[in-house]
């Protein structure tokens, strides 16, 4: 029973090293993650007032004149779908599949927020747990230096994997909001693209 206990303290003991490095992975990503969530929310700033304006106004007469007033440069997912949908308006399976191709767009770019909202605490907690093996040990042996180490490593870890998960759970709830939104508008346009069909 001993011998298997020690194989299992070894295993965790080995494990404390990858966990730290992929907490400090998580980390950096989370940072680059705030970075580039605040040039996509000044962008979508932009994007929701142009298109909340065109959307509003638009109805079946007015439809064919959307295409010429949206930017053709606009690096927008929802721009550069509806300007795709537009140029597929007479197939209706098309457009479906456009909708179907955004929504896995949308999650690809809510892949990142979700693995640090998931990874962060999980980690997190291993890399809290595993020091307080040698901490205990170093409690009983009246080794305090070695158990105030390895409790050091064990909070700081969990700080490490809480912020990385608070920036991937934020990031992720606000991304889903404009994705949702985005949705929408397409969504509309299509059915706007099915009553111009039939009244054609």
């Amino acid at each position: 029973m001993n011998y298997i206990s020690d194989i299992l303290y070894w295993i965790s003991t080995g494990l404390l090293v990858p966990v730290i490095v992929l907490l400090i992975i998580l980390f950096g990503r989370s940072l680059l993650l705030i970075g580039s969530f605040f040039g996509q929310y000044l962008a979508i700033r932009k994007t929701d007032s142009l298109l909340r304006r065109e959307f509003d106004s638009l109805t079946l007469d007015t439809l064919p004149e959307l295409d010429s007033r949206l930017p053709k440069k606009n690096t927008s997912l929802v721009i550069t779908y509806i300007h795709r949908i537009l140029a597929a308006k007479d197939s209706p399976a098309h457009v479906q599949r456009l909708l179907a191709d955004f929504e896995i767009a949308a999650d690809k770019d809510l892949a990142i927020s979700k693995t640090l909202t998931k990874m962060g605490p999980m980690l997190g907690l291993m890399g809290t747990l595993i020091p307080m093996g040698p901490a205990l040990v170093g409690l009983s042996t009246g080794d305090i230096a070695s158990m105030a180490y390895n409790m050091q490593v064990a909070f700081a870890t969990t700080v490490v994997g809480l912020f990385s998960s608070a920036i991937g759970f934020i990031t992720q709830q606000v991304k889903q909001r404009w994705y949702l939104q985005d949705m929408t508008n397409l969504e509309f346009l299509s059915e706007l693209l099915n009553e111009n069909r039939k009244a054609a």
